[in-house]
């Protein structure tokens, strides 16, 4: 059974505190990637775990792709409330296990479970908006929740790099708990709904072979090369057995009554393309956000701040960017704008791919803001062009399906270029100098040497080896940022110029 969500007799104060109370619980959710990403070469001095780092960003991604349409069907059957607290406890309950994470497999772990939490926030706290407020309110209302996109995207890296330098790296998990406290609380409070009860199905299988099938690909990549070697029974195991699964999920979708992505979006040119870019979008994001601050912190030398300063630029490129794509869709058409987005990404990736150990970080941070602003127009076109080409009643799982290709883009893209910086550092650590070797730790977690207040204690050999081979793995990331970028614009130019309304949609 589900239900249709009604908030009923709510004053307009009453509604005031409630949006306050939503913007609390997505700012949490918006500024989770950006303050942690800065604060990873902390956690990984302390914790060791160099090679398992990637995980820390894909277990929280890979979670959130898989609950959000399990936690979509259960607002309609109890309500928008009691999930969104439900959610919002268990992302806490995540964060205060992070905080307290004593190795990286631990942290790894605890990451899963705010994923479990963060997948209902943003969905929920969207449709409460739609529950709470007329057709003419909501762009204004939908404004606000975006903004809190924006302002967190910019304060996030400047509060992870200002907490691990004069805190400590546990506090980028701990802070969350006073704000969804008092999140949780408005909403508790103010927030009071009639829900009507009618029938509908929940795709759990779907969601379950999201998750184990990437799972299991993710595993192969980052452990391929470190952990085993490429040609063995343990790549063929797990990197197949995900292809497989893969298969599998394609077959229990055709059949599901309501499944979690529906392979019609796939099947259709307009929407195919646009959720291929969204994809590779993800991939750009959350493969330069993993590793730009252990670039910047690692390579160039530079405080955790101005690191997470280099990272915001970006942060600050993408809300302004996508802000500015209406008027410029508008005047030349969604394929002309996601071309010059894709335009704007391939110039970053050249520029990140020049970098140096001795370039300057303002120029780094130059390139995370053109890479920022590309992304924008990039994702607002396509998302708002699948929008344009269906109905009201299909409306919906164009945008959802949009929004999990980007998700699943960004998991499949840490591990990827997790994947490559681990086979350059194994490689790198092989060949070590006898002269450095007995200064450095086994394999790689003698990468965890350049994060953290004790580097100054390190020989400058050793620290200066570490450093090159950080340098080896990461520009190899930059290309692959570059290729992305390129693959974009390739994808994009085969867009139609205007695209029609879809017909005969099942």
């Amino acid at each position: 059974m589900a239900s249709h969500s009604q908030a009923t007799n709510i004053k307009p104060a009453s509604r005031s505190y409630i949006m306050a109370g939503l913007m609390l619980t997505m700012g949490l959710a918006a500024m989770d990637g950006t303050i942690v990403a800065t604060a990873i070469p902390s956690i990984v001095h302390d914790l060791g775990g160099f090679s398992l780092f990637p995980w820390v960003f894909s277990v929280y991604l890979l979670v959130q792709a898989a609950m959000v349409p399990i936690y979509g069907k259960l607002a309609d059957i109890y309500g928008r409330k009691p999930m969104l607290l439900i959610g919002s406890a268990i992302f806490l309950l995540g964060s205060m296990l992070s905080g307290l994470s004593w190795n990286m497999v631990a942290l790894i772990a605890f990451r899963g479970v705010q994923g479990v939490g963060a997948a209902a926030i943003v969905p929920i706290a969207t449709t409460v908006v739609g529950d709470l407020f007329s057709i003419e309110e909501r762009a204004k209302m939908q404004g606000y929740l975006a903004s809190v996109w924006g302002i967190s995207a910019v304060i996030g890296p400047a509060i992870g790099g200002f907490l691990v330098q004069y805190a400590s790296w546990h506090w980028v998990f701990y802070i969350n708990v006073p704000i969804g406290i008092a999140a949780m609380l408005t909403i508790w409070f103010f927030l009071h709904e009639k829900v009507a009860v009618y029938r509908h199905t929940i795709d759990y299988w779907g969601s379950i072979l999201i998750m184990v099938s990437m799972a299991s690909i993710i595993l192969g990549l980052l452990e391929g090369g470190v952990g085993w070697r490429w040609l063995s029974w343990f790549s063929a195991a797990t990197i197949g057995g995900g292809v497989v699964l893969v298969g599998a999920l394609i077959w229990v979708e055709a059949r599901a009554r309501e499944p979690v992505i529906p392979l019609w979006v796939f099947g259709r040119r307009v929407l195919a393309i646009a959720n291929i870019g969204s994809l590779i979008v993800g991939v750009l994001s959350m493969g330069l956000s993993s590793f730009l601050p252990t670039f910047v912190q690692g390579v160039l030398g530079k405080t955790p701040l101005v690191a997470g300063f280099a990272l915001a630029t970006m942060s600050i490129g993408w809300p302004t960017a996508s802000a500015y794509s209406g008027k410029l869709y508008l005047k030349i058409g969604f394929r002309n704008t996601a071309l010059i987005g894709g335009g704007l990404c391939t110039v970053a990736g050249i520029g990140f791919w020049s970098l140096d150990m001795q370039s300057k970080v303002w120029l780094v941070a130059a390139f995370s803001l053109v890479m920022g602003s590309g992304l924008g127009l990039l994702s607002t076109s396509l998302v708002v062009a699948v929008q344009s080409v269906v109905g009201w009643n299909r409306r919906g799982v164009v945008t959802g399906s949009n929004m999990f290709t980007r998700m699943l883009g960004s998991t499949l893209g840490v591990a990827v270029f997790g994947s490559i910086v681990n086979a350059n550092l194994a490689a790198w650590f092989r060949n070590t100098p006898a002269a450095i070797r007995m200064q450095l730790p086994k394999g790689l977690n003698a990468s965890s040497m350049i994060g953290g207040a004790s580097t100054a204690k390190v020989p400058q050999a050793a620290l200066h080896y570490v450093q090159q081979g950080l340098y080896i793995g990461i520009h190899r990331v930059f290309l692959g940022l570059l290729i992305a970028a390129v693959l974009v614009l390739v994808v994009e130019w085969a867009f139609p110029s205007k695209p029609a309304m879809l017909e005969n949609l099942p």
